[in-house]
């Protein structure tokens, strides 16, 4: 990769942490998972193309959740990726269709990226079905990303409210929920098996750090029935 620390906590890269690499590419991922999906704005992006450009380097956009990100800047998606040089979004993560993700880019990167995917066994046959749900998300789960967004917004303001747990409300601005446990408070194992019996799945495979993702299968009411899930976990 061409590219070396994050600015500290923000998920992204400044455009002096670019420098020569021996190799070719510059990856950003927006949104920025283990951040709690903090965004990156085109004019970041830009930043980041321009020296790597300057650099003989080519920019890729892991974009999983790009129209995540574009809901909370309200702006276009493309307005995000016009500098990158390759560009990868998924239908099956904030978009909820059943499977399926997109790699953009010039057409002769595409008949590069076609011949790579059928070398590793990755083609597809009858494929139009899924292909089908991946419009269906284009047109109905995108104009609704915003609820997700609200959702998570709400189980993370009940949660700061909580001795032991550590959030940074700052950093939750799509739909993912990150936070961290007082060991002398609650271990996180147990706080997932607390609410795992109260009908609730979170991830606290990291130990202390739980993380948890809102969707389009998470009503609103189900977000206020999660924070009061944590109030009676948590006590």
């Amino acid at each position: 990769m061409g590219c070396a620390r994050p600015e500290r906590g923000a998920g992204r890269l400044a455009p002096d942490d670019v420098h020569r690499a021996p190799s070719r590419v510059v990856c950003l991922e927006n949104t920025h998972n283990v951040s709690s999906g903090t965004v990156i704005t085109a004019e970041q992006t830009e930043a980041v193309a321009d020296v790597a450009h300057k650099h003989g380097l080519v920019l890729h956009i892991d974009g999983a959740r790009i129209f995540n990100a574009a809901t909370y800047l309200g702006v276009a998606p493309r307005a995000l990726t016009e500098p990158a040089d390759s560009v990868q979004f998924c239908f099956s993560k904030g978009l909820a269709a059943p499977v399926g993700s997109m790699v953009c880019g010039t057409r002769e990167f595409i008949g590069r990226a076609r011949r790579a995917r059928k070398m590793m066994g990755g083609g597809m046959r009858q494929a139009g079905i899924l292909a089908a749900a991946c419009h269906v998300s284009l047109d109905t789960i995108v104009p609704r990303l915003h609820e997700d967004h609200a959702n998570a917004r709400l189980i993370a303001e009940e949660l700061v409210r909580h001795d032991g747990v550590s959030i940074d409300l700052n950093a939750i601005q799509t739909n993912i929920v990150r936070f961290s446990l007082a060991p002398e408070v609650i271990e996180g194992r147990r706080l997932e098996a607390l609410m795992r019996e109260r009908g609730v799945l979170v991830d606290a495979r990291g130990g202390q750090k739980v993380r948890l993702v809102t969707h389009n299968d998470v009503s609103a009411a189900d977000a206020r029935a999660v924070a009061q899930a944590f109030a009676e976990s948590l006590g």
